[in-house]
């Protein structure tokens, strides 16, 4: 199983709500044995170089998966994607003598 960053892109005047709130439990929920970190939401944010993206950071979560196309089905559910926001799917690689990120949570 390889494991997936999803980095949640907010549109620029995001504002979280109770219904947003019961989106993103019931989509973690939905996520289940795949969830390996719920993550957490970012407010305060700075870029340093050439982010690449006109939506801010909103925050992260981590996944495993067997493909990274399996991982972007998986992100094609965000809560964020219907707010207008994106999400970014990257594979986290473990480095050499370092614990494996799917095992550090």
């Amino acid at each position: 199983m390889n494991v997936y960053l999803l980095v949640h892109r907010h549109p620029v005047n995001y504002t979280g709500t109770a219904a947003t709130a019961a989106a993103w439990e019931a989509w973690f929920e939905e996520l289940g044995p795949n969830l390996v970190d719920r993550g957490n939401a970012v407010f305060d944010r700075t870029a340093v170089g050439t982010t690449g993206s006109d939506l801010p950071l909103g925050g992260y979560t981590i996944v495993t998966a067997e493909s990274v196309d399996a991982a972007i089905a998986l992100a094609e559910s965000c809560p964020v994607l219907a707010a207008g926001g994106g999400v970014e799917v990257g594979t986290l690689t473990a480095v050499p003598g370092r614990q494996h990120p799917a095992r550090t949570f």
